[in-house]
């Protein structure tokens, strides 16, 4: 097996693929890379088991073989060379031998046949998404996931396809997000949990991702693919709750208010909060809206006030800040609406601009008791 490709183009995939890789694998393959290379086309790949992620690139040669190569030893190596031509050949002694203009390297390498398969998705159903649109849900919903192992089923993000719309839901029963689109359907009825690290690793490529991607999933795993990338993993067993009924129909009471003033304002006065709960009190009046938070153990206590429209009656609620502040920092609109009805339900907070046609956000916060 030999071939020549370019350092920068080799390091940009491999960093890509180095998230699947865990700090510490059962295994001892699963701590390389797999160099699959068919002609002028190397395929690489790297796996934890549950998430096999996969990238091809263009390389010169006119060779065939597969190798797994230490994806630590080569990544700290490709990282401190300048952009040149690199040559990679596999020698009879178990070591592949990579040539730079500065010199020649010897690493070992592995059997590719000793590199677990990725699964076959048996009789796959399809739906293809918009690069952009799925980055958007993942990043979206997935910091809401919760990180509970006894409830596995919370700590993924639920994808709900059908021929109306695409939903996607995370909770971890404090808060709950719901993202969803009518400008983008499934061809048919689905429903299947995806863990929180393949949805990661696309999270970070998709960002710039400007094709469609395709979504084949059936009951136990789910494969994505678009452009030169392949990611095949395995989807969570259970059900999902019905995040529908834990969501308040009747809010009466509806508060306006400047998103960038108030998630300042939030971050402020929960610096004074307790550092257990992180309780901070909205409590308002008219058109005033006043944010407090105290800290009895260190005679810490902040109160600010905004103008907001408010529609309804007096009310306090409390809430914890942290969830409060995860919910403003992830919404990009300049007004949010936040709807209660009374301080022991949820509140629900919406986006009132900035979204696009066919996209709706709903983010549920579950109150926290107050102190009178």
């Amino acid at each position: 097996m030999k071939f020549i490709v370019s350092s920068s183009q080799l390091l940009k995939q491999l960093q890509i693929l180095g998230g699947v890789i865990n700090n510490s694998n059962t295994l001892p393959i699963l701590d390389n890379f797999l160099f699959e290379l068919n002609q002028n086309e190397l395929k690489i790949s790297a796996s934890d088991l549950e998430t096999t992620m996969s990238t091809t690139i263009d390389v010169e040669s006119d060779s065939e073989g597969s190798a797994a190569i230490s994806a630590r030893l080569l990544l700290d190596t490709l990282k401190t060379f300048p952009n040149q031509p690199l040559t990679f050949k596999t020698e009879e002694n178990n070591t592949v031998e990579i040539s730079s203009s500065q010199g020649k390297y010897d690493m070992a390498y592995f059997d590719g046949n000793e590199f677990p398969k990725a699964i076959s998705i048996e009789s796959p159903n399809t739906t293809i998404i918009p690069g952009t649109v799925l980055a958007t849900a993942i990043s979206k919903t997935i910091f809401a996931a919760g990180n509970d192992d006894l409830r596995p089923v919370m700590s993924g993000v639920f994808f709900q396809f059908t021929p109306e719309s695409l939903t996607f839901v995370a909770t971890d029963a404090h808060k709950l997000v719901k993202y969803s689109r009518t400008d983008i359907t499934g061809n048919d009825t689905a429903e299947f949990i995806m863990p929180k690290k393949p949805l990661n690793l696309l999270k970070g490529i998709l960002g710039n991702v400007e094709s469609d991607v395709t979504i084949e999933y059936n009951d136990a795993n789910a494969k994505f693919t678009f452009d030169n990338v392949i990611l095949v993993c395995r989807l969570i067993d259970g059900k999902y709750p019905n995040y529908e009924a834990v969501i308040p129909k009747e809010n009466p009471n509806k508060l306006t208010v400047d998103r960038g003033t108030f998630l300042n304002s939030v971050k402020r006065v929960s610096i004074f909060s307790s550092k257990t709960t992180h309780q901070i009190r909205l409590k308002m009046a008219g058109t005033e809206l006043n944010i407090s938070a105290e800290d009895l153990d260190y005679s810490n206590k902040a109160e600010e006030r905004l103008v907001c429209d408010y529609q309804g009656d007096d009310l306090q609620i409390g809430f914890n800040s942290r969830f409060l502040t995860e919910m403003l920092s992830n919404l990009t609109s300049n007004e949010i609406l936040i709807e209660m009805s009374l301080p022991n339900r949820a509140g629900i907070l919406t986006p009132i601009d900035g979204v696009e046609e066919g996209e709706n956000i709903t983010m549920l916060v579950m109150p926290v008791m107050l102190n009178s």
